[in-house]
C-alpha cells in the first residue's frame, strides 16, 4: 500500500485486540517549520498535506489498506467498548469528522460521517476526545477556539448537541476518567500560534454534566512565565492528589 499512502505520519492508535494499528497522515517536516501564515498562503505548502490513513497488522507491521481521507487526518480516537471496533478521526482542512470502522464481514471501512462547524473556510479541527461510555465525542477546533461536542452514541450518524468558546484558540482537550472534568489547552505549534491579542496560552479545567461545560479553573500560562501549553497526559492510578502532566514549550 506505500504507493497509494502520501508518505506523511501523524497519529498512530492501536486495537489490541483487533490487532490493528490505524494511523493518520497530516503533513511533513517543512510545513511544521513555517509561519502558519505564510504556510495558508503558499499553493505549493499547501498541497502538501496528507489525505489517506492507513490500517497496518501490528503484530507483523505490515500494512493492511490505504483508506482515502482527503484534509488532513490529524488525531484518531478508538472506541472503548469490548465490542465497539471503530476509530474516529477528524480532518483539520476538511473539517469533517470520518470514521473508521469494522465492517459485517469484518474488513476495514472508512466514511466521512459529520461536518465539523458552518465556517466557509472551516474551523481547523484539532484533538478529540472520545468519552468512556462512547456516547460523546470532543471536537477541539483551533481555527474559532471552540470545543464542539457530538452525540456518537450512532457512531455512523454523530450529531452535534452543544459547544464552548474555550478561548480564542484552543488545541488539546483531555477527560478525567469518570468524564466529569475536561481540561483544555492551547497551543498548537509555535509557529502556528495566534498572533497578538489571540495568542492565549492557557491551562482550562471544566466541569461537564451531560449538557454544559461549565469553567471551573483557568491558568493563564503567559503571565505565570511558564512557555506554550501543549499536550496533557493523565495517569490511570491515583497517587495523592489528582494530578496531570502538562508538556509546554517556551
Amino acid at each position: 500500500g506505500a504507493e497509494l499512502a502520501d508518505g506523511y505520519g501523524y497519529d498512530a492508535r492501536v486495537l489490541p485486540r483487533k490487532n490493528a494499528l490505524l494511523t493518520s497522515s497530516f503533513t511533513g517536516w517543512n510545513n511544521y517549520t513555517m509561519d502558519f501564515g505564510k504556510l495558508t498562503a503558499d499553493p505549493e505548502a499547501m498541497k502538501h498535506f496528507g489525505n489517506t490513513m492507513v490500517m497496518w497488522d501490528f503484530h507483523a507491521r505490515q500494512p493492511k489498506k490505504v483508506f482515502q481521507v482527503p484534509g488532513a487526518p490529524l488525531e484518531i480516537r478508538w472506541a472503548w467498548g469490548p465490542n465497539h471496533n471503530y476509530a474516529f478521526t477528524a480532518t483539520a482542512l476538511g473539517s469533517k469528522l470520518w470514521l473508521v470502522y469494522a465492517d459485517d464481514g469484518g474488513d476495514w471501512q472508512a466514511k466521512e460521517v459529520a461536518p465539523i462547524g458552518e465556517a466557509k473556510g472551516g474551523v481547523l479541527p484539532v484533538d478529540i476526545s472520545i468519552s468512556a461510555d462512547d456516547k460523546t465525542l470532543f471536537v477541539d477546533c483551533f481555527g474559532d477556539g471552540k470545543c464542539r461536542v457530538f452525540d456518537v452514541s450512532d457512531p455512523q450518524k454523530p450529531k452535534q448537541i452543544y459547544e464552548k468558546q474555550i478561548g480564542k484558540q484552543v488545541n488539546m482537550v483531555s477527560q478525567s476518567w469518570d468524564g466529569k472534568r475536561l481540561y483544555f489547552t492551547s497551543s498548537l505549534l509555535a509557529r502556528w500560534d495566534k498572533q497578538g491579542a489571540d495568542n492565549e496560552q492557557f491551562l482550562r479545567g471544566y466541569a461537564w454534566d451531560g449538557k454544559e461545560l461549565k469553567p471551573s479553573f483557568d491558568l493563564d500560562f503567559t503571565a505565570l512565565k511558564l512557555g506554550r501549553p501543549h499536550h496533557m497526559l493523565f495517569g490511570s492510578t491515583k497517587i495523592g492528589a489528582n494530578r496531570t502532566t502538562i508538556a509546554s514549550r517556551d
